[in-house]
């Protein structure tokens, strides 16, 4: 079944089905959006008592259920790098020939997944999966202070982002679109990469109140912009994963398989 599973979404037209579906998610039309949310919080039950608007009718799309915000005590900073994201710590691990684990008999090339070349100065660093899963908050918040250096969007396919998918698909995360952002800072530069999958009607960077189009890469400078820890850095209009990659080495205090909150202390 999970072969199947890996060979369909190798078939099916993964950007076809995901304007499709992303067409019903941005509708504004009462009833349509009401009744998609309704079922949505049947199946995944949903904590509405940690959002701020806590009624269906108060969304105007099912986009802007999905990206909820929350209200300020839900996520509280709890450490000196936070966990950027509602998920599943799904691998840590060390940076090793430039390289970075993604499930049991597969790794990938971490410049390939940046898009640029990996500094020396990462060498011996870290780095962090978190899988969002469609009933986690989908907002992606800086992890630690600093100044964001650069932005880049890169387009790609849209596999499935799951634990079988990771396993049966060499390079997953550096075939499907991702956004990369590269953030330096007193206590160690660091990336986040947001990566987009199957179904994901678009990553929308904080910047901007639209996601991106899956057509052309997209370079930045955004000019050494100041943010702070657990400042919104991004959403996903549908769930994926999201890459922390520190240049400093990390004792890591959460484990693969443990879920974890946005502001959650990473490291002892």
């Amino acid at each position: 079944m999970t072969r199947l599973f890996i060979l369909l979404q190798y078939l099916i037209p993964q950007h076809l089905l995901s304007r499709c579906i992303g067409y019903v998610a941005r509708s504004e039309i009462p009833w349509l959006k009401n009744f998609v949310i309704k079922q949505f919080d049947g199946i995944y039950k949903i904590d509405w008592a940690v959002a701020i608007r806590k009624d269906p009718e108060q969304y105007v799309s099912f986009n802007d259920f999905f990206t909820r915000a929350l209200i300020k005590e839900a996520r509280p900073l709890t450490g000196r790098l936070v966990s950027p994201a509602d998920g599943l710590v799904s691998v840590t691990g060390d940076i090793k020939q430039q390289r970075a684990i993604q499930a049991k008999g597969h790794d990938y090339s971490i410049p390939q997944l940046l898009g640029e070349a990996l500094p020396e100065s990462f060498n011996n660093g870290s780095f962090l999966t978190v899988y969002l899963a469609p009933s986690d908050y989908h907002r992606v918040h800086f992890p630690q202070q600093g100044a964001l250096q650069t932005a880049r969007y890169i387009p790609g396919a849209l596999f499935s982002v799951n634990q079988a998918t990771a396993t049966h698909v060499p390079g997953l995360f550096t075939r499907n679109e991702r956004l990369v952002l590269r953030i330096t800072s007193s206590a160690g530069d660091y990336y986040l990469v947001l990566i987009g999958a199957m179904i994901v009607a678009g990553i929308q960077p904080f910047w901007d109140s639209e996601p991106f189009k899956a057509q052309q890469p997209i370079d930045r400078s955004m000019q050494a912009l100041a943010v702070d820890q657990g400042q919104e850095a991004g959403r996903f209009l549908l769930g994926s994963t999201a890459i922390l990659i520190t240049q400093a080495n990390q004792n890591w205090c959460v484990t693969p398989g443990s879920t974890i909150k946005m502001g959650q202390t990473l490291v002892n």
